[in-house]
């Protein structure tokens, strides 16, 4: 056993190294910044382009005066509800006829409002008048009210904590951790087939398993993929802690999990291992039967398309605490993690995850020996025992 642990981190430290210290895995760590980058860019673009530009425009054809007194209106109303939940409004003539106006080239507006406020003629298409006809109403009956109608000032009652708010805190908080560590698992999981698949092209795997045993390099990959997956995880959560702290707003505070952070960090980077670990050896085992890269990407797609409906099962007993298909979720050793994860976030008991951390990592032994078989019946049916006998000759 201590011999085939050692050849295992001889082959984790070449695996790691040749991976960690090449040039690519530069671009590697830095890739999916970008779109959380463009992503925050276009989102911010979006939103500012939902909120003003593609805001419906509502054309006034009242006199002055009673236009005047819509445009007060508006702007109490916008005052308290936002500028974006209502259409934004704008003088047109009084002739033409609205008709006219809307058909003529240079219409800018979607609808006009003409009549009086205490009573609106509103023309347009049906689905524009079905859209606008609240709260153009709403828009009316404030100017009608104009001088009777008074905004009722609410008195404010703060509170140091509020049990039902935190509660959606843990519930949003536990949701996030459990896409994080979903994503995280299937792409750096991933990673183990593309390095599987340039080492069976370049025959790279026969020569190893000459030189030691199989079980080790089956280990030996495993351990080496997973040690470079904390690494990115360190970078990415180091420059999303920054970019949390220099974008976050004073006074505003994440809510806190059930457990407390430094608990709840350790027990993602668990969960995650075991995810990873179980995903990672159904990949080796399974990808080392493939002989093509195409092959490869037939395997890789139904065990990712199985984890994600897992992982779909799992997100949807998240806000179901003690039900049976959350207590089926932790029970089953694929969605376990996801599921527990999410526990942490709402419940402060610990010894769940001990019972849950056991029976991942008994699942995680029994797979990678799974794995391990796969791995080795098919090295030495490719030819290892030809690499082994050449190897052998060859040192004497």
């Amino acid at each position: 056993m201590t011999e085939l642990m050692r050849a295992a981190f001889v082959i984790a430290r070449r695996d790691f190294t040749a991976v960690v210290l090449s040039r690519t895995f530069i671009f590697f760590l830095l890739g999916p910044l970008f779109p959380i980058v463009i992503g925050m860019a276009f989102g911010g673009l979006g939103d500012k382009i939902s909120t003003t530009d593609l805001r419906p425009v509502v054309g006034v054809a009242m006199s002055p005066a009673d236009a005047a007194r819509m445009e007060r209106a508006h702007a109490r109303l916008a005052e308290r509800m936002g500028p974006q939940a209502l259409p934004a409004l704008r003088r047109v003539p009084l002739s033409p006829a609205p008709r006219v106006q809307l058909a003529g080239a240079n219409a800018d507006v979607m609808v006009i409002v003409s009549g009086s406020p205490a009573r609106p003629v509103m023309t347009g298409q049906p689905q524009d008048i079905r859209r606008l006809e609240g709260d153009i109403s709403l828009l009316a009956s404030a100017a009608v009210a104009e001088k009777s109608l008074h905004m009722v000032q609410v008195e404010a009652q703060q509170v140091a904590t509020s049990v039902g708010a935190q509660t959606q805190g843990r519930l949003v908080i536990g949701r996030i951790a459990q896409i994080v560590v979903f994503f995280l698992t299937i792409l750096l999981a991933g990673m183990i087939l593309s390095n599987l698949v340039e080492e069976k092209t370049n025959k790279i795997i026969e020569i190893l398993a000459a030189a030691v045993p199989v079980d080790a390099i089956f280990l030996g990959k495993l351990m080496a993929m997973l040690a470079m997956s904390f690494v990115g995880i360190l970078f990415w959560g180091g420059t999303a802690f920054c970019v949390f702290l220099a974008l976050k707003t004073p006074g505003v505070s994440l809510p806190e999990p059930a457990i407390g952070w430094p608990l709840f960090l350790m027990l993602a980077v668990i969960y995650f291992a075991m995810a990873y670990t179980l995903l990672g050896s159904l990949f080796l085992g399974i990808g080392a039967q493939a002989a093509t890269v195409r092959e490869v990407q037939t395997l890789n797609m139904p065990v990712t398309m199985g984890q994600m409906l897992i992982f779909f099962f799992a997100t949807y007993a998240v806000d179901k605490m003690g039900s049976p298909p959350e207590v089926a979720a932790v029970i089953l050793p694929f969605s376990s993690p996801f599921a527990m994860i999410a526990r942490a976030a709402q419940v402060d008991t610990l010894w769940p995850h001990l019972l849950a951390i056991g029976w991942q990592m008994l699942w995680v032994g029994l797979i990678i020996r799974i794995g391990v078989l796969l791995f080795r019946r098919h090295v030495l049916k490719s030819g290892g025992g030809w690499w082994k006998q050449l190897f052998r000759s060859a040192t004497g």
